[in-house]
């Protein structure tokens, strides 16, 4: 770069850098304002909150002036496909555009890396089966060559292959400085990179860890920084409810069932005595799990704290526990895995006789069925000055930035959850040309969500739609249910290629969809956001229901309960706001770019019926409303002839 310093919106400005380097780049106003309202912020170190709606380009608005405050600066994303998306395209674009020696690096959760003790434990297990061992071919392969140790890099498996778990660590089972391949360790190279860095990427995950951490005393894992920028913000706090609560599962039992008996095998194998035990432990987690019935659910743990059947399975599970862990006390010193081993037992008590006492002034305790565990949690009704406190261990200024913050224009839901007080505020509308490009269809003559024939109804809207767009659609759903209800409907009769989640993976199923002309994808929560598919690929989203949380949920109760009996209204205060910024994500979905074109089909009667859809409406993006399907019909037939000419 020449001598000139230019700021962050000259840099993505007309005659910056970046119009230089990036092929296609479209000079944003709102981008420029974002990026300079975000430099100022790091000088003046002022908290910020920031909703830019879709295609401002907040990535490279928050990465420009991170890149040029030289400050320490951590970037938290809201998956680690986004962490990926950062150091893979947009960071080595800015560092050839801006010419300026900035570090950044990369810094994910342990069970994200290649563990060369387990890797090395995996390929003396005798016991493997045929698909196990290739598995274990691919991962060496591919481990030959790898600078990272980042599962991700490994192309030929996927991330979801069951055998990962064999050859990653966790915080329960990893052996720390007492491994005797720790200087060697992928992890801890990532930490000192993360620790030399200018700029480290991280994930919500990660960062919430850290916190909970820092708050447990046995110290933290992120280094420090001046600044720190949360992407996809709206996230944060549902997952630090995650992780300022408590938590113990049958699951983590079985697991240290079956890392004692792998240990043992290798390090002593003396008597069989002790493999009885581990298998007592594995069959006691289990007999728990299948007490609980086989729907899976959540509920609160007072409705089963009493039941005698669940009560004997817990105290059986317990003796078992107890038992391996006098077990372990005299084998501890012989093996290092069974140390750890024997550190995880002693935690597992802890947390089981924390789980079933009466949870603390201010936690709702819960339990939840999964198909092959039961879990037992304490999650804090508000999380607001446990992050405050946290923040305060972590001193610089806290940027929050999402597509989806406001509720009607109005801060207050986000800020009041997080305790944000004092941070400004500042607002962005999406240059997208909605009132041109968009249609929102809210069909006529739908009955109430909740009438026994209302996905008949939304499945007989597809149907019409669909015939009009031609496929080229998510359908997406409130519930699991519904969307298995609808797909019953639909398959086999629509002359159109149909997805349904659960199928495949989320990302396989893109993938298929994208590829595929005319595909129809039928998605629930994993599809409302974090995804992005451009161009006439996806030209209409339907949205069977208004999201609002499931009633019956357990921590969603506990928290109706406090807000009523603080004199708040827990619909308008917490239900509704909620609700609205998920439908905004869904609805997002739909326009990705300048050029998409496409309509959003709303279902739910209750956005005309009841006063509070006006607060629905009026936070979605300014589209033209329709109740009549012959202006569906029109717009399809419009973009058609686009398309053509």
């Amino acid at each position: 770069m020449n001598d000139t310093v230019l700021s962050a919106a000259e840099v993505l400005g007309t005659h910056g850098p970046l119009s230089q380097h990036l092929a296609g780049f479209r000079v944003r106003a709102a981008q420029q304002a974002m990026a300079d309202a975000i430099a100022a912020a790091l000088t003046d170190k002022q908290d910020l909150l920031v909703e830019a709606g879709t295609g401002t380009g907040k990535t490279l608005a928050y990465l420009v002036p991170a890149m040029l405050s030289g400050m320490k600066i951590i970037i938290s994303t809201g998956t680690k496909n986004l962490q990926d998306q950062l150091i893979n395209r947009d960071v080595p674009l800015l560092r050839q555009a801006l010419k300026i020696p900035v570090s950044v690096s990369v810094l994910k959760g342990r069970s994200n890396y290649l563990c060369l003790h387990r890797y090395d434990q995996a390929q003396q297990e005798p016991t493997l089966d045929k698909i196990q061992v290739k598995s274990l071919r691919t991962i060496k392969n591919w481990s030959d060559g790898t600078r990272h140790g980042d599962i991700a890099e490994c192309s030929d498996l996927s991330e979801s292959d069951p055998f990962w778990i064999k050859v990653t660590s966790t915080v329960d089972n990893c052996l720390g400085q007492d491994c005797e391949v720790y200087d060697k360790c992928y992890l801890v190279k990532a930490r000192r990179d993360a620790q030399a860095a200018d700029v480290v990427i991280v994930n919500h995950h990660l960062l919430l860890s850290d916190m909970a951490l820092q708050q447990s005393g046995f110290g933290e894992l992120l280094p420090g920084a001046d600044a720190y920028i949360i992407d996809e913000a709206h996230q944060l706090p549902e997952i630090a409810s995650q992780y300022f609560g408590l938590g113990f599962s049958t699951a983590q039992a079985a697991d240290l069932a079956t890392d004692c008996a792998q240990a043992y095998h290798q390090d002593i194998n003396e008597t069989a005595e002790f493999a009885a035990q581990t298998d007592l432990l594995s069959r006691r987690s289990a007999q728990l799990r299948d007490v609980f019935g086989s729907q899976q659910r959540r509920a609160p743990w007072v409705t089963l704290a009493q039941d005698a059947n669940v009560q004997e399975r817990l105290t059986q599970f317990y003796e078992a526990l107890y038992a391996l862990r006098t077990q372990l006390q005299p084998l501890a010193e012989r093996s290092k895995d069974l140390a750890t081993c024997l550190e995880r037992c002693e935690i597992l008590l802890e947390r089981y006789t924390q789980m079933t006492q009466p949870a603390a002034s201010g936690f709702v305790h819960w339990f939840e069925v999964h198909r092959r565990s039961v879990s037992l949690h304490m999650t804090p009704l508000d999380i607001a000055a446990t992050f405050h406190e946290h923040r305060a261990h972590k001193p610089g200024v806290w940027i929050f930035t999402s597509a989806t913050l406001t509720v009607a224009g109005k801060f207050e839901h986000f800020t009041s959850r997080l305790g944000l007080h004092d941070a400004r505020c500042m607002h962005w509308d999406s240059p997208f040309d909605y009132q041109h490009n968009t249609l929102m269809y809210l069909p006529p003559d739908m009955p109430e969500p909740n009438s026994p024939n209302y996905i008949e109804k939304v499945v007989w809207v597809t149907r019409q739609v669909l015939s009009f767009s031609r496929g080229r659609a998510f359908v997406l759903f409130t519930s699991h249910r519904a969307m298995q209800d609808a797909w019953q409907r639909l398959r086999g009769s629509l002359p159109y290629p149909l997805f349904v989640q659960g199928d495949m993976s989320r990302d396989v199923l893109l993938e298929k969809f994208r590829a595929t002309p005319n595909a129809v994808l039928l998605g629930t929560s994993s599809f409302w956001e974090g995804v992005d598919v451009r161009g006439e690929a996806l030209s209409c989203v339907i949205i069977d229901k208004l999201p609002f949380a499931t009633p019956d949920d357990p921590v969603l109760q506990a928290r109706i309960d406090a807000l009523r009996a603080r004199g708040a209204n827990p619909f308008m205060d917490y239900q509704l706001p909620s609700a609205v910024i998920a439908l905004k994500q869904g609805a997002g979905r739909l326009i990705r770019d300048y050029d998409d074109r496409g309509v959003l089909v709303l279902c739910d009667p209750r956005l005309r019926s009841k006063p509070y859809g006006k607060i629905f409406l009026n936070s979605l993006p300014p589209m033209p409303v329709t109740r009549d399907e012959q202006d569906v019909l029109h717009f399809f037939m419009n973009q058609s002839r686009e398309m053509v000419n």
